[in-house]
């Protein structure tokens, strides 16, 4: 397997904090969306992207990561694992591992995420409980990293374990931590599924609240305008009021994750200055400059 510099990929340094991860991973993830954009080789680099931030984000996987890049490799070089692989076992008698899926954005993991952290499967129904706690001596857990669309959803997905595949219904609104099991499923008892949320290009979550970072022209932020959103149910209008400023929080009532109650989508804006590619837009942003002309920083 070919060794991959995630902090490349994002375009940070090793160094880098949490919240600078995930200001790159947004940028670029929104630079490369299949949907979106149509540059060459977009939809690689979205799913070199998402698999970078999913490596990085969590700070055992990142710190796994870290001690395996101080032997010096370089992305392309050929990386060989130590005996037993770089898979940990679990304690109290059960394996451990982890399995994605659920149509995740980004599409399957490449080899060497798979062989460091576990396998990402594609995500359908089988018999299974919900709950939380250890499981008993003799089952096998794994965490189960699913994507939002089906947390909101309530749909199925299929996961491969050991050469078997099962079909998993996951609750609508599940939260993160609880547990599907899969009666007889694990390698000498039951399988339990510890469900996780992957990875979101658009969206995070806060409780059962989703938040949205929506870019937005000076003029729709100076002016106010009426602009179409994405949301977990589908693209929604939202009027953005005039004189808005970057950070301004608008909420969605009822568009965040299902539950007794309701979560929120949560939109905040980011005002963004579109760039100039002909004559006629530098000659706009030439007109703005002059009629704005003075310290409009104090306005």
């Amino acid at each position: 397997m070919q060794f991959k510099d995630y902090y490349q990929v994002l375009g940070v340094e090793p160094s880098a904090g949490e919240a600078e991860m995930k200001t790159a991973y947004r940028r670029l993830a929104r630079k490369f969306h299949p949907d979106v954009s149509k540059e060459a080789g977009a939809e690689e680099k979205f799913k070199a992207v998402n698999e970078a931030y999913e490596a990085l984000r969590d700070p055992k996987k990142r710190s796994a990561y870290d001690q395996l890049r101080t032997r010096g490799y370089r992305p392309g070089d050929e990386v060989q694992p130590p005996p037993g692989g770089f898979g940990q076992r679990g304690q109290g008698g059960f394996d451990r591992e982890e399995i994605f899926a659920g149509g995740g954005a980004g599409g399957g993991f490449s080899d060497f995420f798979e062989e460091m952290f576990g396998r990402r499967q594609s995500g359908g129904f089988g018999q299974q409980t919900q709950g939380r706690g250890p499981a008993p001596r003799g089952d096998t857990r794994a965490k189960l990293a699913v994507s939002l669309e089906v947390i909101y959803g309530g749909d199925s997905v299929r996961i491969s374990l050991n050469g078997r595949t099962l079909d998993v219904r996951v609750p609508k609104g599940i939260r993160e931590g609880q547990a599907i099991r899969l009666a007889g499923q694990g390698s000498h008892g039951d399988l339990l599924l510890e469900i996780e949320y992957a990875a979101h290009p658009q969206f995070e979550v806060d409780g059962r609240n989703v938040i949205h970072i929506l870019p937005i022209a000076p003029w729709e932020a100076a002016l106010g305008a009426t602009v179409s959103v994405p949301t977990l149910g589908g693209p929604v209008d939202l009027k953005i009021p005039a004189d808005s400023e970057s950070g301004r929080k608008l909420r969605l009532r009822g568009r965040g994750l299902p539950g007794t109650h309701n979560g929120d989508q949560i939109v905040e804006l980011e005002i963004l200055a579109p760039r100039v590619h002909n004559d006629v837009q530098r000659d706009a942003y030439e007109t703005m400059r002059d009629a704005f002309a003075g310290d409009w920083r104090r306005a």
